[in-house]
């Protein structure tokens, strides 16, 4: 049984409310779960004590015992210290899309045209 750490969304809609769950992957977001770990609450503010609150004990069993975690919690723990922090790279991230690349080749091209009309 491969087991995940990872989010259970509940609270009403518009208002997310997360539990930190230990779950079987082939269980469903939602679905049946092994252990409660936590609780996450994206709606206070980032500096909040009560945004996150994590059974670190608990945390730290499940992941000796081989468990993975998704990339939500990774970083979530890598804040509380329990992980190292692990190089991420998204070279695409920063490349404006294809109309906007689009966009400014024309804009290019528009004052090259006058600079050699001269």
């Amino acid at each position: 049984m491969a087991i995940k750490l990872r989010l259970a969304r509940g609270g009403s809609k518009k208002r997310p409310f997360y539990r930190i769950v230990a779950a079987d992957s082939r269980m469903p977001r939602d679905g049946r779960f092994v252990e409660k770990l936590g609780t996450y609450n994206p709606l206070l503010p980032k500096d909040s004590e009560e945004r996150v609150k994590m059974d670190m004990e608990r945390v730290q069993y499940w992941l000796d015992q081989g468990a993975q975690v998704t990339d939500r919690i990774a970083r979530m723990l890598e804040a509380a210290g329990v992980r190292e922090k692990t190089e991420r790279s998204n070279p695409k991230k920063g490349t404006p899309g294809k109309k906007a690349q689009a966009r400014a080749e024309e804009k290019a091209a528009k004052a090259a045209a006058p600079a050699d009309a001269e």
